[in-house]
Formats: structure tokens, sequence, C-alpha cells
């Protein structure tokens, strides 16, 4: 059976050695992803970030990760293992700059007011997309407002050089359900939009979304065996 790697969860970029930079992703899509795909014969490799769902099911193999760059590090280590990459991580867009960031111990509260300088992360499904063999199925997450949903959704699939996205509203985010649309990259093969047509639980959207990629790694995996 296929080989999928999974990405959930937040990220937590430190300030110092207590405080972080983080968002309200509950991890529950991407678990409830790897407990459906085990529950298939799929093996599943989860990386799962901070204070996030952990999956139910004991065939899942569980790696965890708070920062992007612990993400980054997990990613470099277990992408050349999977058929099919899910990025369902909410990574942090910007982190305190090294230089803002003591790990050493906890900054005081001081009168007046306080700045942080912050730099952008890398983009890891980016950098992922570089890395991946023709035969491995990339496939990625959009979060935005509703009404710019399908033009982030295809600006994000042309940047990032990715096969498929799952576009969802920022509604999603820590709830139970997911109104959600799968949109392919013609450019890579892949000219289609699939929608779950309304709101359905995520254990439901596990069901859905794998049964959209199954065929879709399969047809990669003919690339592999071709080449063989």
């Amino acid at each position: 059976m296929p080989r999928l790697l999974i990405s959930a969860g937040p990220t937590y970029e430190p300030i110092d050695a207590v405080r972080f930079i983080g968002n309200r992703s509950s991890g529950k899509l991407g678990s409830s992803l790897a407990d459906r795909a085990d529950e298939l014969g799929w093996d599943v490799r989860l990386l799962l970030g901070p204070n996030a769902i952990e999956p139910s099911r004991k065939g899942v193999d569980v790696f965890r990760f708070t920062s992007c760059a612990d993400l980054e590090a997990a990613l470099a280590q277990h992408l050349a293992w999977a058929d099919c990459l899910v990025m369902a991580a909410a990574v942090a867009d910007y982190r305190p700059k090294a230089c803002e960031t003591d790990l050493c111990g906890k900054r005081r509260r001081v009168a007046g007011e306080m700045s942080l300088e912050l730099e952008s992360t890398p983009d890891l499904l980016k950098g992922c997309a570089e890395k991946a063999r023709p035969d491995q199925l990339l496939v990625g997450f959009a979060l935005e407002p509703a009404k710019e949903l399908m033009e982030s959704a295809r600006r994000k699939l042309e940047r990032k050089g990715i096969d498929l996205i799952v576009a969802n509203p920022l509604e999603t985010m820590d709830s139970d359900t997911i109104e959600a649309w799968l949109v392919g990259n013609a450019d890579r093969g892949f000219d289609m939009v699939n929608t779950t047509e309304g709101a359905i639980s995520k254990a439901r959207f596990a069901s859905w979304i794998l049964k959209q990629l199954e065929p879709l790694v399969d047809q990669k995996l003919m690339v592999r065996a071709s080449d063989a």
C-alpha cells in the first residue's frame, strides 16, 4: 500500500524560553486523515505539531515537532520515504529573528513598549517540491477567506510547484467540520476541481480525500515502475 507522510498542527516560534508565536491549529484534520489511512492499510507517518490532537490508531507512526525549523528537519528526514506528502500543518509565516530570541531565559517585563523583529520562515512545501522525485504526489492546503479561496489556491499551486491543493475557508481552523475543494495543477497533469459539496466532519473528509488521492498516487507510482 502507499506510504503517506502527513504534517499537521501548529508551529510555535520561540520569543524566549517561555513565550512563543503560535496559531490555533488543532491538528484534527491531519490526525483524522492519518487514522483513516491506517484503517485502509496505508503506511502512515504523521509529523505532529505542539498541543495538537494525537491520532487514535496505534499503526500511525507519530513524530513530534515544535517550530518551523523542527518541521523542516523532519521533512528532510522523511520525505524520500513517502509516496505522497500531505502538508496540512499550519506553519508560521514569520518568527522572531535569532538576535531577538533569548532561549537562555525569560524576558523580563519593563515599563513602556517592547518590539520584536520578525523574519520570514522558509517555504517548506516549496522546498519539498524542489527536492521531490517525479513519482511523489505533493498536496498542500490553502486556508483563506471564502471570497479569495479559489484564486489563492491557484496562485499557491503555481508558486509552490505542487500537484494538488486543498482549498478551505478560514472557519475550518479549530473546527470539527471542513468544506473543501481539491484543485489540481494542470501544468503537472492534474486538471481537476473536486468539492465536498458542503461542510462535512473531518473524519468524513479524511475518507473523501483519500478516495481522491489513491488513484493519483497509483498514477505517480506507474512513473516509478516505468523508470525501473
